[in-house]
C-alpha cells in the first residue's frame, strides 16, 4: 500500500491526499534519468505487478530518456516522419481533431493509440550507502494521471496521482531492496477534456497524445527520519537607500515516522548562521520560520542587492539548511537565492507597476513557449536566454506551462524577470463546470508550484488567471494556498482588466492586438484598445514569417509559393489566425504585391521590423504611463509563420532586430503621433550632456529638415529632445525618410535610428476593433519603396578575437539609398549559423555611409563559413571567410 502521499498542509488533504510538493535541488537525489522503457498498454494487457516485477523482461518496447512524453519517444525511436515537417503531424495516429481546433477542449477519439494508457519502465539499483535511510521516489511532472508501480506493488493509483502540474514524493522505503535491481513501472493516463492539463490554445496545434507521460524528472532521494524542503529566503528592505535587508527564512519539515522526533534546523543564510530547535509528532509536517526579530542576525547591513541586469547585478546568495537529529544530519537543502524585492502598486491612473527594490521598472517582455512535445535542450535554452538580452528585454512571460528548474536558474543568474500563471482557453477558466476533482487538483498544482519556485529570485509576479479572472471562490482558494505557502511576490487576478470582489483591479490590460496594426497605431490610440498605456499582458504586431532558410526547415519545396498552400497554412495559428490574411492584405495595400516568396519575405521582414519598433518604442516613450507591455510570443513551440521574435530555429529576423533597436538602453527615436524627436533612457543613472541630430529626406533623398540640440536625460526617463513641423510632410512625397542620430561629446555615436514615413497615417476604423486588430479604412502608402532604385554596397567581413568575431563593414558606394540591409552568416553546407546576433541588422545606409556590423559567435566560426550580404534594392553578394583576413565581395555579386 501507499507508504505516504501527504501535503505539507493538513488542511489541503481532502478527497485525496496530496503529496508533498518538492524542491528540485537534493545533494542526496539518484536521478531515474536513462534507460526507460516505453509500451503501451493495450498492446501488453499485462498487470502492473507482473509489469514492476524484477522478472519481467519488456520485449519490444521503446527506449527513452526521462522527461519525454509518449509521442517524443515514438519520434525518437524514428516512428514517424519529422512531426514538425509540412503536414506531418496530421499523419499521426489520433490527429482526428480539425485543423485549428483546440484539441485540449475534445475528446480524443476511441480508437486513438493514446486513449490507452502508456507504460514507463525502469530497472534501477539503490546503493548501498542508502541502507538504514527512508527512501523517496520523486515526480516533478506526470500528464495526466497514472498507476505507480515499484517491485509489484502498486504504491498510488490514478485517483490519487492525477494533475499535470502538480509535483509527487513517495516514501518507498518498505518497497526497494538497497544493493539489489529494483523495477518502477508508471502507467500514465492522457487528460481528457474535463482534466486540467497541459493546453495549447491558438499558438500552435496540440501532439494527439495531448502531451501524455513523464514529462518532468523522476529522481530518487534519501534523508534520515526528517525531510526538509522548499527553503526560502524572503526580503523586505527598511530604507529606500537598501542599506538594512530583513530576511525571513522558511522551510517545510515532515517526520516521515510513527514517533515524535526532536531535533534542530541550522543552517547558513548569506554565510549567516542559524538555528531553531524544533519538535515534530508522527508524521506532522511543519513550517519552520526564522524571522528577523527573533533572529536578530537576519537584520542583514549593506547587502549585496541582486538586480534585473539593467538595473544592476543579478547577486545570488546560497541559503543552506538541514535537520540533524541525534547528532546526525537527516536531510538537507541548498537553494541559490537573491536579495531583492518586488511589489506593486496602482499609479494615479489605475495602472500596474512594478518595482525592484523600490525602483520603478517598465516591463518589456515576450511570452515563453516550451517544446510542442516538451522537449528538454538545456543548449538551445541557454541560446534562447542569450537572445532575449541581447534584445534588451527584462521579462519572459509564462503562460501556464510552467518551466523546468534549469529554466528557473538562468533566469535567476542573468537577471531576467519571469511573470508566470495558469493558462487560458480550456478546462482551467472553464470555472463553471469544474468538478470536486478540478477544483482539488488546482488547489494541489497551486500548492506543488507555490514551494517548488517560490525561492527564485527572478520572479516578478503570479496570476492566478490569465484571459479571465476566476470567480470568487477559485480566486480565494488560491490567494489561501499562496498565502500558506508565503508567496514573496505581488499576485494578480488575471492578465485582464476585469475586476473581481476579491482583490479589486487588476491594473492590467489584455486588449490586444494580435494581428497587423501599422506602426502608428501605438501612437494614436491613447485610451481605449492596445495603445502605448497601462500594462499591456500580451499585445503583438502580427505574423512574423521567417527568413527563406527557415521555411525550408517545414515546408516543402513545391508548396512554398504561394503562401496559401496547406503546408505553408498549417504552421499559421489557430481560430481567427488560421491565415496570414490580415497582414497579407496590409502587405498588398501599403507596400503593393510581391512577385514571389523572395519577394514576400523581403516585404514581410521590414513589415515586422516596422511593427516589433513601433510598439516597444511607443511604451518605452510613455513610461510610466505605460508600465509595462508584453510581446505575443517570443518564441514558438514549432515551426511557425506567427507571433515570435525569433524563429523555431532561432534565427532572428526583421521583428527580432526592431525590438533589439527599440530597447537599446540608451535610445533616440521617432513619435508618429506628433513627429517629436524623443530620447529614452533606459539606464538608471542620468546622461551626462548628449547630442541628437534629426535629418528628414523626401523619396528622393532632398533634405527637408534638419536640426542638432544637445541635452541631459534623466535616469530611467523619457524627453521630448526635438519637434518636427507637420509641414515637412507634404504629400508631393508619399514616402519620407527620417534619420536619426544620438551622440556623445567626443562625437561617438550612441543610438542610430532611421525610419520611413508615409505622409498620411493609417486611418483606423476604431469602431470594427475585436481583440486581434482594428481594421483600417486607409493604409500608409509605402509604394514608392517598390521602386527604389538599384545601388550597390561594397563589403568587407573580417574575423578577430580567435576567430570568434565576425566583423563585416558596408559601404553605400551609390547615390541612392540602400534599404533594409541584411547580414547572414553560413556554414560550408549553405545552413544559416544560428544563434548569431548582430550588433544590427536589417539596417539602411544613405550615400557614401559606411557601417560595420558585428557578430560575437558562441564557438569558432566553421572552416569555409560565408556571409551573405543582401537587401532590398541591392544584389546579393556571399563573402568567403578566412580567418582573420578581411575578404572583399564585389567580384561575388550575384546581379
Amino acid at each position: 500500500m501507499l507508504k505516504r502521499l501527504a501535503g505539507c498542509f493538513a488542511a489541503l488533504v481532502l478527497f485525496f491526499m496530496p503529496p508533498l510538493a518538492v524542491y528540485a535541488d537534493v545533494s542526496s537525489a539518484m536521478p531515474l534519468r536513462d534507460g526507460w522503457k516505453v509500451q503501451s498498454a493495450c498492446k501488453l494487457q499485462t498487470a502492473g505487478e507482473v509489469i514492476s516485477a524484477t522478472a519481467y523482461h519488456p520485449e519490444g518496447w521503446y527506449t527513452t530518456a526521462v522527461p519525454a512524453t509518449v509521442v517524443s519517444v515514438q519520434v525518437a525511436n524514428g516512428l514517424f516522419k519529422d512531426p514538425y515537417f509540412g503536414t506531418n503531424l496530421r499523419d499521426l495516429p489520433g490527429m482526428t481533431y480539425p485543423i485549428g481546433g483546440i484539441f485540449a477542449r475534445l475528446p480524443m477519439s476511441d480508437d486513438s493509440p493514446y486513449h490507452c494508457g502508456w507504460w514507463y519502465r525502469k530497472e534501477f539499483v539503490v546503493p548501498a550507502s542508502a541502507k538504514g535511510r527512508t527512501l523517496w521516489l520523486r515526480f516533478t511532472g506526470i500528464n495526466y494521471r497514472a498507476d505507480v508501480w515499484i517491485n509489484g506493488r502498486r504504491i498510488a493509483d490514478s485517483s490519487q496521482v492525477a494533475g499535470a502540474y502538480r509535483t509527487y514524493e513517495f516514501d518507498v522505503t518498505d518497497s526497494v531492496i538497497v544493493g539489489k535491481p529494483n523495477v518502477v513501472a508508471v502507467e500514465t493516463f492522457a487528460p481528457t477534456e474535463k482534466d486540467l492539463g497541459i493546453n495549447w490554445v491558438d499558438w500552435n496545434p496540440c501532439p494527439p497524445d495531448k502531451d501524455m507521460g513523464l514529462w518532468g524528472a523522476v529522481d530518487l532521494t534519501t534523508s534520515g527520519s526528517v525531510t526538509l524542503r522548499s527553503p526560502m529566503a524572503v526580503t523586505h528592505f527598511t530604507d529606500a537607500g537598501l542599506k538594512q535587508a530583513d530576511l525571513t527564512v522558511y522551510a517545510e519539515l515532515y517526520n516521515a515516522t510513527e514517533k515524535p522526533v526532536k531535533g534542530t534546523v541550522t543552517g547558513t543564510v548569506a554565510g549567516i548562521h542559524i538555528e531553531q530547535p524544533v519538535k515534530l509528532a508522527a508524521h506532522e509536517d511543519k513550517t519552520i520560520v526564522f524571522d528577523p526579530e527573533t533572529y536578530k542576525q537576519l537584520q542583514v547591513k549593506n547587502p549585496a542587492v541582486w538586480w534585473p541586469y539593467q538595473m544592476g547585478t543579478p547577486h545570488l546568495e546560497t541559503l543552506t539548511l538541514r535537520f540533524v537529529a541525534g547528532g546526525k544530519i537527516s536531510d538537507e537543502q541548498s537553494v541559490r537565492f537573491g536579495i531583492r524585492e518586488i511589489t506593486s502598486e496602482l499609479t494615479d491612473k489605475g495602472f500596474r507597476l512594478f518595482r525592484v527594490n523600490g525602483k520603478p521598472i517598465l516591463i518589456r517582455g515576450a511570452g515563453w513557449s516550451p517544446d510542442m512535445l516538451l522537449r528538454e535542450d538545456p543548449k538551445r535554452l541557454g541560446d534562447q536566454f542569450m537572445l532575449v538580452r541581447d534584445m534588451h528585454l527584462n521579462t519572459i512571460r509564462l503562460e501556464g506551462k510552467l518551466e523546468t528548474e534549469d529554466f528557473f536558474h538562468l533566469a535567476d543568474e542573468q537577471g531576467i524577470l519571469v511573470m508566470l500563471g495558469w493558462c487560458c482557453c480550456d478546462r482551467w477558466e472553464r470555472w463553471k463546470d469544474w468538478t470536486p476533482e478540478n477544483y482539488q487538483v488546482a488547489k494541489a498544482s497551486l500548492q506543488s508550484q507555490m514551494l517548488r519556485i517560490r525561492h527564485h529570485a527572478s520572479l516578478l509576479v503570479w496570476l492566478n488567471g490569465s484571459d479571465n479572472a476566476p470567480p470568487a471562490d477559485v480566486e480565494q482558494m488560491y490567494l489561501n494556498v499562496e498565502e500558506q505557502t508565503h508567496w514573496p511576490n505581488p499576485i494578480l487576478s488575471s492578465a485582464s482588466a476585469t475586476p473581481t470582489t476579491v482583490s479589486g483591479n487588476s491594473g492590467v490590460k489584455m486588449t490586444g492586438p494580435y494581428d497587423f496594426v501599422a506602426p502608428s497605431y501605438w501612437y494614436v490610440d491613447k485610451d481605449k484598445h492596445g495603445g502605448a498605456y497601462g500594462f499591456n499582458t500580451e499585445t503583438s504586431p502580427g505574423p512574423a514569417v521567417p527568413n527563406i532558410s527557415s521555411l525550408r526547415k517545414y515546408i516543402p519545396q513545391d508548396q512554398m509559393w504561394p503562401t496559401s498552400s496547406a503546408s505553408f497554412s498549417f504552421h499559421n495559428g489557430s481560430g481567427k489566425f488560421k491565415t496570414l490574411a490580415v497582414f497579407d492584405d496590409a502587405m498588398h495595400a501599403t507596400y503593393g504585391s510581391p512577385e514571389d516568396l523572395k519577394d514576400y519575405v523581403r516585404i514581410a521582414q521590414a513589415m515586422t521590423y516596422d511593427g516589433e519598433r513601433a510598439m516597444f518604442e511607443a511604451y518605452s516613450r510613455n513610461k510610466y504611463t505605460s508600465t509595462g507591455v508584453i510581446q505575443w510570443m517570443l518564441n514558438n513551440a514549432w515551426p511557425s509563420n506567427i507571433w515570435h521574435l525569433y524563429d523555431y530555429y532561432l534565427d532572428a529576423g526583421g521583428g527580432y532586430y526592431g525590438t533589439k533597436k527599440a530597447c537599446e538602453p540608451l535610445h533616440v527615436q521617432y513619435s508618429y503621433d506628433d513627429h517629436s524627436v524623443v530620447v529614452v533612457n533606459s539606464t538608471y543613472r542620468a546622461t551626462p550632456r548628449i547630442t541628437v541630430s534629426a535629418e528628414v529626406y523626401d523619396f528622393n533623398l532632398k533634405k527637408v529638415f534638419d536640426k542638432e540640440t544637445g541635452l541631459t536625460v534623466d535616469a530611467d526617463a523619457s524627453q521630448r529632445a526635438i519637434s518636427i513641423p507637420d509641414d515637412v510632410f507634404p504629400t508631393s512625397s508619399k514616402v519620407y525618410f527620417v534619420d536619426l542620430t544620438l551622440k556623445d561629446v567626443s562625437g561617438k555615436t550612441l543610438s542610430h535610428n532611421f525610419y520611413w514615413i508615409p505622409s498620411t497615417l493609417t486611418t483606423f476604423d476604431w469602431s470594427k476593433t475585436d481583440y486581434t486588430h482594428t481594421p483600417a479604412i486607409q493604409y500608409d502608402d509605402m509604394a514608392e519603396l517598390m521602386t527604389l532604385p538599384k545601388t550597390r554596397i561594397e563589403a568587407q567581413a573580417s574575423t578577430a578575437e580567435d576567430n570568434k568575431l565576425l566583423q563585416v563593414r558596408l559601404q553605400n558606394a551609390s547615390k541612392a539609398l540602400a534599404f533594409q540591409v541584411a547580414v547572414t552568416a553560413r556554414d560550408a553546407h549553405g545552413e544559416d549559423i544560428v544563434p548569431i546576433v548582430w550588433s544590427d541588422n536589417y539596417v539602411e545606409l544613405m550615400p557614401g555611409e559606411t557601417q560595420v556590423l558585428t557578430a560575437k559567435l558562441p564557438a569558432l566560426i566553421p572552416d569555409n563559413a560565408t556571409i551573405v550580404v543582401s537587401g532590398w534594392n541591392i544584389p546579393e553578394q556571399t563573402l568567403h571567410l578566412s580567418p582573420g583576413k578581411a575578404v572583399a565581395a564585389a567580384a561575388s555579386q550575384a546581379e
